[in-house]
């Protein structure tokens, strides 16, 4: 976090009503701020924010209260990193609740009942609004966001409309086409796009070079995976990393075994509980947390693949 202008709204409230206390709490919550010293909170100097504080301020006043609202540059014995902290635990907290609902929300689609199809829509719904919610409040980017937009994607690869209602095998993929061709996913490569990348190159296009872009701007030479509405992605209950293990008849007990791990670390629906999936999963949050660039993260993540599949067993 650079040195950025913040605003700082210092408030001293009677003892009574106790309501007053309670409101200005909840107000104070919903908009995000953040507690620095008793009475004290802070907010990011941005025109919306101020106005939030100044009504605030306002109402405190009326109200019998006292506030004061202070623009400052520097808050001593707190480097840049510390304020980005503050910052980020508390909406951390809020992902990681939020994470467990999609979690929970995930495992039901096994259920195929009309009663459960329309429950996951109702908790889709709520739980979309809530994430706007947070999202409205979170300032920095907390790096909780990232486990809850993989969530939400996975949810919707899964729950999305097939795009034709007849009943045809999946064709399969013919591996003599697909040599020197430009490979397109979606940016921050996480387990599912990284294993995928490593299959790619390493069993069907060992010349394949990749690109990154939201899917609305994928060039139409390349060939997209691991994205909604396109054929190598996830089908069913197989993520992508399975559906390209498939359609690419690909017979091998080790990428057998580690497409349960993948499975397990992209969707964690408990249908393969391997150990080595949360690590994994561990591992490449570090990786996304250390770079910003897509492909020094998916240089590292596939020779973590390669180390994966080499010590994996053959029986």
């Amino acid at each position: 976090m650079s040195q950025q202008q913040l605003l700082l709204l210092l408030i001293g409230l009677p003892p009574t009503p106790s309501s007053l206390r309670v409101r200005v709490w909840r107000r104070l919550r919903s908009l995000g701020a953040v507690p620095l010293k008793r009475s004290a909170y802070l907010f990011p100097d941005t025109p919306d924010r101020y106005e939030d504080f100044q009504w605030l301020a306002q109402e405190i006043q009326r109200d019998g209260g006292e506030a004061t609202l202070v623009r400052v540059h520097q808050i001593e014995n707190l480097s840049p990193a510390d304020v980005l902290r503050l910052f980020h635990e508390p909406r951390d907290q809020d992902y990681r609740h939020l994470a467990v609902r999609y979690r929970r929300l995930l495992q039901s689609l096994d259920r195929k009942t009309a009663a459960t199809s329309a429950r996951v829509h109702d908790e889709l719904a709520r739980l979309s609004k809530d994430y706007q919610r947070i999202r409205g409040i979170d300032f920095f980017d907390a790096p909780g966001g990232a486990e809850v937009r993989r969530l939400e994607e996975a949810i919707a690869m899964r729950t999305r409309r097939p795009e034709s209602a007849r009943r045809e095998a999946p064709p399969t993929l013919d591996l003599t086409k697909l040599r020197g061709r430009r490979w397109v996913t979606r940016p921050r490569p996480h387990v599912d796009r990284i294993a995928s990348a490593w299959l790619i190159k390493r069993f069907i296009d060992p010349q394949a070079v990749f690109v990154f872009a939201p899917p609305a701007e994928f060039p139409k030479d390349a060939i997209a995976f691991d994205a909604p509405g396109v054929e190598l992605s996830h089908h069913g209950e197989d993520c992508t990393f399975e559906t390209l293990i498939k359609r690419g008849r690909l017979r091998d007990r080790r990428l057998a075994r580690l497409a349960e791990i993948v499975h397990e670390a992209d969707l964690r629906d408990g249908k393969y509980p391997h150990e080595e999936a949360r690590g994994i999963d561990v591992a490449i949050r570090a990786l996304l947390a250390a770079s910003p660039d897509d492909h020094q993260v998916l240089a590292h993540g596939t020779t973590l693949f390669e180390g994966l599949y080499a010590t994996t067993s053959r029986k």
